[in-house]
């Protein structure tokens, strides 16, 4: 059997690593920058600039149907697109958080023509970009017990409650809301998803800080914000089904980002060694023997999730073996990455802005929150042991 990628698929990953090494500035080619800094200063005008011309080479949605903006291509187009994206730093090719991952998935398979004729063509073509408010102050992995409501007033509803730590809500258009419709019932029975103008009245977005300096989540205040009906997605109280299927999408998603990740971080170091050749010793190539191996398990268990789920196959397991594997892997290539550049790591000084030990530093600092985002590590391996193995547990 051939696992070889086609003529098409090896050009179109050509394609996207020319257009990086052309579009990107210079710094940008000696590594991808830290995951949370794309929603700031020059990696956000640069999002802005660059996602148009992604949406017009079709890298966004590309295995979307062409009335929605896509290019009827296959899953596989669509896992390369998104991987090598990753790989290359080119900010928001989520189009935020989500947008191309989850949500444009989810509004395909639940959402009301209207709202695939609305929103999925601007997301395609680069144009708008999306977060998505499912976390609380008291819900976090208990995501079913959310407190914000959405009560149902004729032809609108409106909308009260808080939100938090929803990444790129300090510049996305629109948000993927989940909140309560029917208190009266069990929690996972009451809730409805909603599409969101982050512009609607009543809505305030307060940008919170990380241990990066930057400001890549926000809280969301929502206070008598009033929406219309035709911004329900799917059923009223049909909510945790839709996000169910959503958190496949958003796991593969996560497994290909961090393999993405874990593979280039893993060149940055190859190279690094290379132009610190005595610094390599064995020790050292034995680490990095290590991660390619676990460079290339990520890769292939991303792919394993992603490519059936976005050809319309249910990869529950998959997609949460995916994400655990993938994120605690490139946990420990960015500590590796530290140990190869040394001293030099510890430091955030502006001069070193720009170089492998800058964002060292700043990979460093964040990468324990991949291991918690889209799902604990905890979650996932629950996840793994209940609906892979088989095995007992508390509902």
């Amino acid at each position: 059997m051939d696992f070889s990628f086609s003529a098409h698929e090896t050009r179109l990953r050509k394609e996207i690593g020319d257009f990086a090494r052309r579009e990107l500035p210079a710094g940008f080619s000696d590594g991808a920058p830290d995951f949370e800094q794309q929603f700031q200063g020059m990696f956000w005008d640069l999002a802005r600039e660059l996602m148009p011309k992604a949406g017009a080479n079709g890298w966004l949605g590309p295995n979307w149907p062409t009335q929605y903006g896509g290019k009827g291509g296959t899953a596989a187009e669509q896992v390369i697109c998104y991987e090598e994206m990753a790989y290359w730093g080119i900010p928001g090719s989520d189009m935020g958080v989500g947008g191309i991952s989850w949500i444009g998935p989810s509004l395909l398979s639940v959402g009301s023509e209207a709202q695939k004729l609305e929103h999925l063509p601007p997301l395609a073509q680069g144009r708008r970009f999306w977060c998505t408010a499912y976390s609380e102050p008291g819900s976090g992995s208990d995501m079913a017990s959310l407190q914000s409501t959405a009560t149902r007033k004729g032809d609108v509803y409106v909308i009260n409650g808080q939100k938090v730590w929803t990444s790129s809500a300090p510049v996305a258009d629109w948000c993927w809301l989940l909140v309560r419709t029917d208190p009266n019932v069990p929690k996972h029975r009451g809730l409805s998803l909603f599409v969101l103008d982050l512009r609607t009245r009543g809505v305030t977005v307060k940008p919170l800080y990380a241990m990066t300096g930057t400001t890549p989540f926000a809280e969301i205040f929502l206070d008598d914000v009033i929406v219309p009906k035709t911004n329900l997605v799917g059923q009223e109280n049909r909510g945790w089904n839709y996000v169910v299927s959503a958190l496949e999408y958003e796991r593969a998603s996560v497994g290909v980002l961090f393999a993405a990740l874990t593979r280039r971080i893993l060149d940055d170091i190859v190279r690094n060694q290379k132009d610190n050749a005595k610094r390599t010793g064995a020790v050292m190539r034995h680490k990095i023997a290590e991660l390619a191996i676990e460079a290339e398990v990520s890769k292939i268990v991303a792919y394993r999730a992603a490519i059936p789920l976005w050809a319309g196959n249910p990869s529950n397991v998959e997609s949460a073996l995916s994400k655990v594997f993938s994120t605690e892997a490139s946990l420990r290539a960015v500590q590796l990455e530290m140990e190869s550049v040394g001293l030099l790591g510890l430091l955030s000084t502006p001069e070193y802005s720009g170089t492998l030990a800058h964002r060292a530093h700043l990979a460093y600092l964040s990468s324990v929150g991949n291991t918690i985002l889209a799902g604990t590590s905890e979650i996932e391996r629950n996840v793994i042991a209940r609906r892979g193995l088989a095995l007992p547990g508390q509902n």
